[in-house]
C-alpha cells in the first residue's frame, strides 16, 4: 500500500509499506479520505514531541472496515467508520470525571499510532475501547465524516463557553475551524455571528460561504470599536480566538459584555505564549476565559449526528480533494491559506 511517513521535518516521504494485519480488539479500514489540518503543516516544519519518526501521518479519517480482529465488537467488512484522534485513556482521575480532553495519558492518530495519509490503517484496541470508532450515517460522505473531528473540537470549545440561545459571537479566524464555529453557534440558537480575519482574500473566501452577520478585516480597521458599535456599546457574549493570535486574544477581552465568556481555542506559539489579561475588567465585569483542548469520543459521535441532519454542513467547506501523492501539494495549499478545507483521498 501506499503511505506518507514522517521522518524529520522537511521530509515527508511517499512510500510503498506492507498492508497491516489487524490484532485482538483492533479494526483494519480502508481509508477512504483524511483530511488535513494547520497541525499537520506544523508537524511537517517542526516535527512534534510525541512523534518517534518514522509515523503516518494523518487524523482526520473516515474510511470502511475491512476486516475486524478477534474480540473487536461487532463490525464487519464493509461498514462506514469514523475515527477519532485524539485517545484518552479511559481510566485515570480526569476520564473517570468525564474530562476526557483533559486526560493526562491521552495519545493521539498520526502521532503514537500510525494515521490516514495511507491506503488502509489500523486502529488500535484502545481507540475502540473507548467508543472511539463511530459509524457514519446514511447521506454523509467519507469527506464530510473526516470532518467530524475538527468538528468536535469546535462543539467542545463551544460548550465550555456556553454558547446558547440569543448570543451574539465573535470569531477570530476564517479558517476552517473558524468556518465550523460559525456554523455551530448558529446551530446552538446565537443570535448573531461576526467572523474577524486579518487576511481579506481569505476572511471574503469564507464570508461567502458560511455567511456571518458582519465580516470584519482586523488588518484594517478597529475590530473592538465596531464589535461595541455594532452591540449598542455592550459587547458580544461570546469571543473565540479561532487562530494562533496574542493580538486577538486581547482584543477578544476588550469587545465582550458584561458576563461574557472569551474562549482561547486557538494555542500560542510556545516560545511565546503569555498575553495580558485586565483582572479588573474579568473581576468587574464577571468575565470568563476558558481553554478548549481537542474532543472526546462523545463529541465525534455529536458532531457527525449534526452532519448528518444538516444542522451543521461541511460539504461545501471541503474546497480540494487531493490523491495521497498530492500531500505535499495539499500541505501547501494549507500553509498558504489558498484553501478552506483540504482532504486527501488515498
Amino acid at each position: 500500500m501506499k503511505v506518507a511517513r514522517f521522518y524529520a521535518p522537511a521530509d515527508i516521504r511517499l512510500e510503498d509499506a506492507p498492508e497491516p494485519e489487524p490484532g485482538p480488539g483492533e479494526l483494519k479500514i480502508r481509508v477512504r479520505n483524511c483530511s488535513t489540518c494547520g497541525t499537520d503543516v506544523k508537524i511537517s516544519r517542526f516535527g512534534h514531541h510525541h512523534i518517534v519518526p518514522p509515523r503516518v501521518m494523518g487524523h482526520e479519517i473516515a474510511g470502511e472496515v475491512v476486516e475486524a480482529g478477534a474480540g473487536a465488537g461487532d463490525w464487519a467488512a464493509g461498514d462506514r467508520v469514523q475515527v477519532i484522534a485524539a485517545i484518552p485513556c479511559g481510566r485515570c482521575a480526569e476520564c473517570r470525571r468525564g474530562r476526557m480532553t483533559v486526560c493526562a495519558a491521552q495519545e493521539s492518530m498520526g502521532y503514537h499510532y500510525d494515521g490516514g495519509f495511507a491506503e488502509y490503517l489500523v486502529v488500535p484496541a484502545k481507540v475502540l475501547a473507548v467508543g472511539g470508532v463511530n459509524r457514519v450515517p446514511d447521506g454523509v460522505s467519507f469527506a464530510e465524516a473526516s470532518v467530524a473531528e475538527p468538528l468536535a473540537c469546535v462543539l467542545n470549545g463551544q460548550e465550555l463557553a456556553r454558547v446558547g440561545e440569543g448570543d451574539d459571537v465573535v470569531v477570530f479566524g476564517s479558517g476552517p475551524v473558524g468556518c465550523l464555529h460559525v456554523r455551530v453557534a448558529r446551530a446552538r440558537g446565537a443570535a448573531r455571528v461576526f467572523l474577524v480575519e486579518v487576511n481579506a482574500e481569505r476572511l471574503h473566501r469564507a464570508a461567502a460561504l458560511v455567511k456571518p452577520d458582519a465580516a470584519l478585516d482586523a488588518g484594517s480597521g478597529d475590530v473592538v470599536g465596531e464589535i461595541l458599535e455594532r452591540t449598542g456599546g455592550r459587547g458580544a457574549d461570546v469571543a473565540i480566538t479561532a487562530a494562533a493570535s496574542a493580538a486577538a486574544q486581547g482584543q477578544a477581552q476588550r469587545l465582550v459584555a458584561p458576563g461574557g465568556r472569551v474562549s482561547l481555542f486557538g494555542g500560542l506559539p510556545k516560545d511565546d505564549p503569555v498575553v495580558a489579561v485586565d483582572a479588573n475588567r474579568v473581576h468587574y465585569r464577571e468575565l470568563s476565559l476558558v481553554g478548549a483542548n481537542g474532543s472526546s469520543p462523545a463529541h465525534n459521535a455529536r458532531a457527525l449526528e449534526l452532519i448528518g441532519s444538516g444542522r451543521v454542513p461541511v460539504e461545501d467547506l471541503l474546497t480540494h480533494r487531493l490523491p495521497l501523492d498530492a500531500l505535499h501539494d495539499a500541505l501547501d495549499l494549507v500553509t498558504r491559506g489558498a484553501a478552506i478545507k483540504v482532504t486527501i483521498e488515498p
